[in-house]
């Protein structure tokens, strides 16, 4: 949610009121060294280099702390599905203890931890990005610095995100710091936070300060070339940007990103705020949610059946002692569970399970035994493995509960599903950021990766993995297919024999941990043009057209509507092979 919410309008507009007006400038160098604190969400300007910014006057390197963090601290609550803010509002208030190591190259200031960093905190978890330093006369001879950050609800996938900013010098100097917080990803929780809290520098040597600096540079230099939105229509001679990101599909209010790839190039929109656009868009930090099914069920799966022909031809039973125990799953595969048909289910329609008040308890529960315990229990077998699809997250995490038992067993108990498959054999290869080296876990000894749900991605991650997915020779890693080929053609719609199960109606599959949905009436096509893509809760979808092209975006209000884009990437570049009459 970035401009507004569904629910709260009256707030939202006494929310933006007060925020406009406020005056600019207000953190300058007086504000920062006094005592004072916001009465409202500021203009994210305020956090945004300006672009006479001069080049900063002293290096950062050092360890920052922030204090008072329990006790100081600003918010408005806009939407909050779960009460929250009523029953624990300091909660909510509050950030988590804030005490961490950066590094400066140039302009750019660098965490060195970089991803999700677990907290003690009930609520929060950082994920600390790199951000600017500038200088301006005006800050009498100190650099000022703005750090983005994201809060990451904890047990969960919502992404907050702020920006923080201050001054300093070489010495340890530093005024207070600001932040705030001004947009998410989160359909059930949308607030603003905002404070001003006591600080303290300390410089000295970070050790490997210059692995950390090189890493960050190859981040940067990896990523695609972006263009504006609108750049389009002048690539593309009557091409219509508006298509792409169309309120009329996705209201802007709950719009957090969106972009188009098409022939290398990355064209990007969205990326507002409540309080003005946001400050730093290339680690603006997204939320998978579900696209975990599909970016680590589906082709950790594929990657792990490349060296391991069989694995998806195992049984449930031979590795998920508590569904053993618990019957009916003995001759489920683990192919069943990543296509959500293990015949265990109460209704089939579609999300009747999902949303049932009783799965409140599988996504509360922290640690791994209360999950997979209810996971292989709560619903009765009903069908044949194999034969009808329920959409489930308990059956990818039965899944994935499998594979790590699968992969400790054949390579051995060190071993990590996420960590040495998805990760090493398919995200470092690419060279994505560092948020994606870190999956959401159960909170116990067993740290078992969600793997339905709770991957951090950048925008340019998802427009890279897109890319990848589309190839006309289908993904490479050093010239050859990290995927089991077979299964990677049923997953994307390139087996016409295997479409996948009939998920909601009959224009839409599901197979390997993909959708695929039929969008020949979109585009006027005789016949049935199946799109492979991928979706998350809340209101993700990233699309990977017959075209060679990639269209996504992330938003929070339940909007799943991407037929215009659709018709708009063929009108550019058409993947009809006959049109209708």
């Amino acid at each position: 949610m970035k401009r507004g919410a569904r629910r709260g309008a009256g707030l939202l507009a006494l929310s933006m009121a007060l925020s406009w007006a406020v005056p600019a400038a207000t953190l300058d160098r007086a504000f920062l060294f006094g005592s004072s604190q916001p009465p409202a969400p500021l203009p994210m300007g305020e956090f945004t280099p300006p672009a006479a910014a001069g080049a900063p006057l002293h290096r950062f390197e050092g360890r920052l702390t922030l204090s008072r963090e329990a006790r100081i601290g600003a918010m408005q609550v806009l939407t909050d599905d779960y009460g929250t803010s009523k029953t624990a509002p300091e909660v909510l208030r509050h950030l988590p203890a804030f005490d961490f190591e950066f590094v400066s190259s140039g302009n750019a200031l660098i965490p060195v931890r970089r991803g999700s960093i677990e907290s003690r905190h009930p609520q929060w978890e950082y994920v600390l990005e790199p951000g600017r330093l500038w200088s301006d006369p005006r800050d009498g001879g100190l650099t000022r610095a703005a750090l983005p950050f994201s809060l990451e609800e904890r047990n969960a996938n919502c992404l907050h995100n702020g920006v923080m900013t201050f001054l300093f010098d070489a010495t340890g100097k530093i005024s207070r710091v600001a932040y705030q917080v001004s947009s998410e990803t989160c359909a059930y929780l949308k607030l603003d936070l905002w404070g001003v809290l006591p600080a303290r520098y300390r410089p000295a040597k970070v050790a490997h300060s210059d692995a950390v600096v090189a890493a960050y540079a190859r981040e940067v230099a990896a990523r695609l070339p972006t263009r504006p939105i609108e750049a389009l229509a002048s690539s593309y001679p009557g091409a219509n940007p508006a298509a792409f990101g169309n309120p009329d599909e996705v209201p802007r209010e709950d719009m957090t990103a969106y972009g188009f790839v098409i022939d290398g190039v990355h064209y990007v929109g969205g990326c507002d705020t409540r309080a003005g656009p946001y400050p730093f868009c290339d680690v603006l930090d997204l939320p998978s949610y579900s696209l975990a099914k599909s970016l680590v069920a589906g082709l950790g799966s594929l990657a792990l059946a490349r060296n391991f022909p069989g694995v998806l031809d195992e049984r449930i039973a031979d590795y998920v002692p508590a569904c053993k125990a618990a019957g009916g799953w003995d001759d489920v595969r683990f192919r069943d569970t990543l296509d959500m048909a293990t015949g265990h289910f109460d209704s089939p329609v579609y999300d009747v399970d999902e949303k049932s008040p009783a799965m409140l308890r599988f996504f509360i529960a922290e640690d791994h035994l209360t999950k997979i315990d209810f996971a292989c229990r709560h619903f009765p077998r009903r069908a044949a493995p194999g034969t009808q699809w329920v959409y489930h997250t308990i059956d990818t995490y039965v899944l994935g509960t499998a594979l790590e038992a699968f992969v400790k067993r054949r390579l051995g108990p060190g071993h990590d599903f996420y960590r040495d498959v998805v990760v090493a054999k398919l995200w470092a290869p690419l060279g994505l950021s560092p948020v994606t080296r870190e999956t959401r876990r159960t909170r116990d000894l067993a740290a078992q990766p969600f793997t339905g749900w709770g991957l951090t991605l950048h925008r340019d991650d998802i427009a890279r993995i897109g890319q990848w997915l589309v190839a006309p020779d289908g993904p490479r890693i050093s010239g050859a297919s990290p995927f089991d080929e077979a299964q990677w053609q049923v997953a994307l719609q390139r087996n016409p024999q295997d479409r996948g199960l009939r998920a909601i109606d009959d224009s839409f599959r599901y197979a390997r941990g993909f959708w695929a949905h039929d969008v020949s009436r979109y585009i006027g096509c005789a016949q049935p043009v199946w799109v492979p893509y991928m979706a998350g809760f809340g209101g993700i979808n990233v699309l990977l057209l017959p075209n060679g092209t990639v269209y996504y975006y992330f938003s929070d209000g339940e909007a799943f509507r991407w037929s215009g884009a659709a018709a708009e990437a063929h009108r550019i570049r058409p993947y009809c092979q006959g049109i209708a009459p």
